[in-house]
């Protein structure tokens, strides 16, 4: 075991160290040579180390410089060493998170680490939380604690009888809800279309003068970070008035939910303490390894009411947390444990730099973009930046030279009828020495492309 378990190491700290060197895209030559893994299922045993030569010889070539410091095609962060380290020792210990008796060392560190979290986002001490697998579960996981409580609220138990002849939910969305959120609305029986949606300003944000009258068992959808433009929905007028009507307000905050770290960004976010449950990714700004995912809801029996499990021959009857009683699986990995290395590692001050630090980044991405002529489309509050080189088509031909150039990496997105490059700095390896790079590439990708703008 230990000699391979330090082949691994060796070989996962050369890959890290090629980060900040290598392009970002892999080349095509090492994505055609993947073709040597389309063989038979072997006969006979490899062994181990041979095992990890073909994933670090055939495999990682093939690989996206994700967790580099100038991969900006997604808003994913990278991977902070000291998340990596406990995530490592965490699949070492090989702990199913379920259940307290069985697992108490990351039970209670799941404990800690949800109230540190709670004391972050300004949430009451008694809100509850469960460790998923990213924004999409965790809406999913705090919508169906908003589905048992509205329907609870009418006299109904989802739980136990289904939504077969249960009180109609009214469930209004910004029209730039994030797919997402929507695909959890689905799952869970409310529909992805038969949602009532609100209008949306010119930069995403809900238009709180387009809500529409609230009557009967209802969820209120927000977000905290528009994916496009980082912009927020008005909290703090949108909520007391939802609550007025006995509405239930859920926030994706999958990465904006961050900016409460930062009291440089935590304005941007008013009110959104006020809601009754909130979705966010780790993996995002905190820079944990994937998958990280964290659900949090207001009302303590509301979680556990949609999501307990018991059995027989499970030990659940104890006076202490259950994890599996806050989330849809029983058996999980103990995603809490890199969560709480990276907040411990870090501390309030070190996240609220990172943060900041990449916001900076995102401004100055702009600011040298704008100055050379290229238009931003956003408002530039967050991490998020939009630009467009001109017509479509030529926004699309300098992200693709972007691409292939391989100094940074660039997606592209159509927001409000408009082409455009996305540019999200959410890394917490990214220096100002990483933007200024990427800046000067774009702008070379975009000299190089001649079409009528």
């Amino acid at each position: 075991m230990d000699p391979l378990l330090e082949d691994a190491a060796r070989r996962a700290a050369r890959y890290l160290d090629s980060l900040a060197t290598r392009p970002v895209a892999p080349d095509s030559h090492a994505v055609a040579a993947l073709d040597v893994l389309d063989e038979p299922l072997p006969q006979r045993s490899t062994d181990g180390q041979q095992v990890l030569k073909i994933l670090d010889e055939t495999v990682a070539p093939a690989t996206m410089a994700m967790a580099g410091p100038r991969f900006f095609g997604f808003v994913i962060g990278g991977c902070l060493p000291v998340a990596l380290a406990a995530n490592w020792l965490a699949g070492a210990w090989d702990q199913n998170a379920g259940l307290y008796l069985s697992t108490p060392g990351v039970s209670r560190i799941e404990m800690v680490t949800l109230r540190w979290l709670n004391e972050l986002f300004g949430f009451p001490a008694t809100t509850v939380g469960g460790f998923v697998t990213g924004a999409t579960m965790a809406n999913f996981t705090a919508l169906a604690a908003a589905r048992h409580q509205v329907l609870k609220q009418a006299g109904w138990s989802v739980e136990a009888d289904g939504l077969f002849g249960a009180p109609p939910i009214t469930v209004i969305v910004g029209e730039e809800a994030h797919p997402t959120l929507l695909k959890s609305l689905g799952l869970l029986g409310l529909g992805r279309t038969r949602l009532t949606r609100v209008p949306t300003d010119g930069q995403g944000r809900l238009r709180a003068e387009h809500m529409p009258r609230i009557t009967g068992p209802a969820i209120v959808c927000l977000q905290a970070g528009n994916v496009n433009t980082g912009a927020f929905d008005p909290f703090d007028s949108i909520i007391p008035e939802a609550h007025a009507a006995n509405a239930w307000v859920h926030v994706d905050g999958a990465f904006g939910l961050w900016a409460k770290a930062s009291p440089e960004l935590a304005p941007l976010a008013k009110g959104l303490e006020y809601a009754d449950s909130w979705a966010t990714d780790a993996h995002k700004w905190l820079n944990v390894p994937y998958d990280s995912g964290v659900a949090f809801v207001r009302h303590a029996a509301s979680l556990p009411s949609a999501m307990a499990i018991t059995a027989e021959y499970l030990p659940t009857d104890n006076p202490n947390r259950n994890p599996s009683d806050f989330t849809p699986e029983l058996s999980r990995r103990a995603r809490g444990v890199e969560v709480w290395a990276a907040l411990r590692g870090l501390g309030r001050e070190g996240l609220a730099e990172m943060i900041g630090r990449n916001c900076r980044g995102a401004r100055r991405f702009a600011e040298r973009l704008s100055q050379a002529g290229c238009e931003i489309l956003n408002d530039v509050v967050l991490n998020q930046v939009l630009v467009s080189f001109g017509s479509p088509d030529r926004t699309r031909r300098v992200i693709e030279a972007v691409q292939t150039d391989g100094t940074c990496w660039c997606g592209v997105t159509v927001w409000q009828k408009r082409t455009a490059m996305r540019i999200s700095v959410c890394s917490w390896a990214t220096t100002d020495a990483d933007v200024e790079r990427s800046v000067d590439a774009i702008l070379r990708a975009a000299a190089s492309i001649r079409l009528p703008s």
